[in-house]
């Protein structure tokens, strides 16, 4: 279908319709604190977001003058040139900047739909917003996974949806399902579209019609309990969006994750998500009471929001991790919390990676981490170094006498260093209490502290680092990070083992410029949470993305090996799912199978996460005989 010939089906599918504040079933508790939110995510999301990489439109990292640069005014590299980073890329990469591909092209045509048209003809009289745009529906078929960056730029998609829908609250996420249920229509949930585990991926062999339900219009606070600390919100709120109505009442959440920006509340729950305060405000499943889900055999919900019951198995478990394959969730009632008073950043310096992880562990056996600590490895404090702008001489001599004074006086070898970020939030005699703690135990371990400056730096650079890759691609350079958990007594050991043996496989390949690296970035009572980050440069390599992908599964490999997970909180997806069996063993698949069936008896929530489509395909036609 040409450009020209795009068919919005629907003239309301342009612009959301007014919202209805009573199409909810759970009662405002105070109506003076129900909200609408203008979501950062419009109905048309390219116009404020990239249609082919991370984030928004106005914000990138840039070549000028052979000299990275970065914009984006909201963030705090914003205007800046780099010439250190700009230094430190083309070392470790071996980056020409003379030899910069063009950016994507957005494509003129589109996969033809596959259409049901009786379906499409009952989703008009149920007045459930929609669209069959082209680039509406291409920009849905895909999340952040570096395969389908890769393959959304070089126009590789076979199969993308073939509609998108806006449902504007839980009766017509029911409506829709039950219409989609009656059809045998695939149904994708999208949220903020950020997943980097192929769980949003359109699957591609999928012969039905496939139909992605949008919930980002579904972002209303719909009531807030302060007396209770509980509010109930739709599932399709942004992170940034929940936490502005939040602190507005002088309240948050503290879940913050990497995708914080542009993840869902709906697609936390689905994978089980992390946020880097974890340690005060605990993982999305300390904070949810209850979910409202809507699946083709009915409406899954806990009729009660006590702070705990003993009543069989918890169904918000089940929820929680499905991954878009059992329905989707609706409305969330959530705990949230004050305001902390005080919010305070710090930074320590530790001789090396392994004394760095046993001051980990030693925080953690004595439970006195702070809302975020997260260690750094050699590598990524040494690329966190470089992302600054230059300095005048004086600045630049004081960096040199800084180095003097590690190496001379405290005897250091820079390429060995690591350093720990930092971020306390409490009452005032609290976080005074916590931060002296903390120090006293980086002495045990020969760390100290090198300012708040440094901690608060790195800590918000975080939402800057996603815009790196969408460059690097611009370049050949393949870059992707993934994570695992893992308990303490092999943490140091598989965070060696795993650099190494990426080392040793782009070795194998020819591959001679590449980064590995890892950072240790929550920690419980019996392990800690890892994630890596790996790129190399692809020029030698025929299918690139094939190559990274060949890599990755190996050093998986090489995690499981070692006792660690399959994810700790991007989830399983469609690149992890040949580990899942292993993980949860034969009968656990079983279990979950028969769950599948008991809910999406067709299998319209057909992801092809978890397990592979053909195994519930298989299962589906066996239980219709």
């Amino acid at each position: 279908m040409a450009a020209e010939e795009k068919n919005l089906n629907l003239s309301n599918s342009a612009a959301p319709r007014p919202l209805d504040r009573e199409n909810s079933d759970m009662t405002s508790l105070d109506q003076r604190l129900f909200r609408d939110v203008k979501s950062v995510l419009p109905v048309k999301r390219q116009e404020v977001l990239k249609w082919f990489g991370w984030g928004y439109k106005d914000s990138e990292f840039y070549v000028k003058d052979e000299v990275l640069c970065f914009r984006g005014e909201k963030y705090p590299l914003d205007d800046c040139s780099l010439p250190y980073f700009t230094d430190w890329v083309r070392e470790k990469l071996n980056v020409n900047y003379s030899k910069l591909s063009p950016k994507p092209s957005l494509p003129q045509t589109f996969p033809k739909p596959t259409d049901n048209s009786q379906f499409v003809e009952e989703l008009k009289t149920a007045n459930i917003l929609y669209s069959q745009d082209g680039l509406d529906r291409l920009i849905r078929c895909h999340g952040q996974a570096l395969h389908d960056i890769y393959y959304l730029r070089h126009n590789m998609f076979k199969r993308i949806p073939d509609i998108v829908t806006w449902p504007c609250n839980h009766d017509e996420v029911k409506k829709l399902v039950t219409l989609a249920h009656k059809h045998n229509v695939v149904v994708l949930p999208y949220g903020g579209g950020t997943s980097v585990s192929g769980s949003i991926t359109c699957p591609q062999d999928e012969i039905r019609m496939i139909c992605v339900l949008d919930t980002s219009q579904m972002n209303r606070m719909l009531w807030l309990s302060k007396e209770n600390l509980t509010a109930c919100f739709e599932a399709g709120i942004v992170g940034q969006d929940l936490e502005k109505i939040l602190n507005s009442e002088g309240l948050t959440l503290g879940h913050e994750p990497d995708s914080y920006e542009f993840s869902t509340l709906g697609g936390w729950i689905a994978t089980r998500a992390s946020g880097m305060k974890k340690n005060t405000y605990g993982n999305i499943e300390d904070l949810v009471v209850s979910v409202k889900f809507v699946a083709p055999s009915g409406v899954l919900e806990r009729q009660c929001n006590a702070p705990r019951i003993s009543c069989g198995p918890d169904f918000n478990h089940i929820i929680m991790g499905s991954e878009g394959t059992l329905g989707v969730v609706t409305e969330v009632v959530l705990k949230v919390r004050p305001l902390p008073p005080i919010k305070r950043y710090g930074s320590l310096l530790f001789p090396d990676f392994e004394s760095g992880v046993k001051f980990m562990r030693e925080v953690a056996r004595r439970r006195c981490q702070p809302a975020s600590v997260r260690l750094m490895d050699n590598e990524q404090f040494i690329m966190g170094q470089t992302l600054k702008a230059k300095k005048a001489w004086l600045g630049e001599f004081l960096d040199y006498c800084k180095k003097a004074y590690l190496t001379t006086v405290k005897g250091m070898d820079l390429t060995r260093l690591c350093a720990v970020t930092l971020l306390f939030e409490g009452e005032q005699k609290d976080v005074d209490r916590q931060e002296a703690v903390i120090l006293d135990i980086a002495k045990k371990f020969k760390g100290f502290s090198v300012g708040d400056k440094n901690g608060e730096r790195g800590y918000i650079l975080t939402f800057v680092i996603a815009y790196i890759r969408d460059l690097g691609l611009q370049y050949d350079v393949m870059a992707e990070s993934f994570e695992t958990s893992v308990p303490w007594d092999r943490c140091y050991t598989l965070c060696c083992n795993v650099k190494r043996r990426l080392e040793t496989e782009c070795q194998k390949r020819n591959i001679n410029y590449f980064l590995a690296s890892c950072r240790v970035t929550q920690t419980y009572d019996a392990g800690a949470c890892v994630y890596f980050y790996f790129a190399f440069l692809s020029t030698n390599c025929v299918n690139p993305v094939e190559t990274y992908e060949i890599i990755e599964a190996i050093a998986r490999n090489e995690i499981l090996s070692l006792g660690g997970s399959i994810s700790h909180h991007h989830g399983v997806g469609k690149i992890r799912s040949p580990w899942y069996g292993m993980t949860v063993t034969d009968t656990g698949v079983e279990l979950y199978k028969a769950t599948k069936y008991q809910l999406d008896p067709k299998n319209i929530f057909a992801a092809g996460n978890l397990l592979h489509e053909k195994t519930l395909n298989l299962m589906t036609a066996k239980a219709k005989l």
